[in-house]
């Protein structure tokens, strides 16, 4: 017997008064023998790069990516600003920090995964939303269409108002 009430097994692990066996540390065991925390379900390998088997995964990773050289974007623009609003000179250190190669390239890839963010969400946006008009659904080709036109006039605009 042990101080629990329950006796020893042959393995050295003691039986609860109810039957089950209790390991040396106190913790139950299955009937089998093994411990409940020995009990190890299933789960095949999964590659780090399962997501570029797919072309549909392999995009939404990418846009998912896209975020990062979103926030450098916005990063980028609030520095330009700053040193805008500092002085000429500041202003000039920046123009010459932003025509280092390092800086462009990096601008020239975030450049491409914004205009795969705004083309991807442009066409997810027809999912997202269910506009009516008349009752009628808007197909999703106004829909998108409505987006590229707006971005074509605002994008007209803004270099309007660069060049002029």
């Amino acid at each position: 017997m042990t101080p629990s009430g329950g006796s020893m097994t042959p393995s050295g692990g003691s039986m609860t008064p109810s039957g089950g066996s209790m390991t040396p540390s106190g913790g139950s065991m299955t009937p089998s023998g093994g411990s409940m925390t020995d009990v190890r379900l299933y789960r095949p390998r999964t590659s780090t790069w399962w997501w570029t088997r797919k072309r549909t995964y392999f995009v939404f990773v990418m846009r998912e990516l896209s975020s990062v050289f979103i926030a450098w974007f916005v990063f980028y623009l609030v520095l330009f600003v700053y040193a805008v609003g500092q002085s000429e000179a500041a202003y000039r250190r920046f123009l010459d920090w932003a025509a280092s190669p390092w800086v462009t390239a990096l601008n020239i890839v975030a450049l491409v995964f914004v205009l795969l963010h705004t083309v991807t969400w442009f066409n997810l946006t027809p999912q997202a939303m269910d506009v009516r008009v008349g009752g009628r659904p808007v197909p999703s080709f106004h829909i998108i269409a409505g987006q590229y036109t707006g971005l074509v006039v605002v994008s007209g605009f803004v270099l309007w108002l660069v060049t002029r």
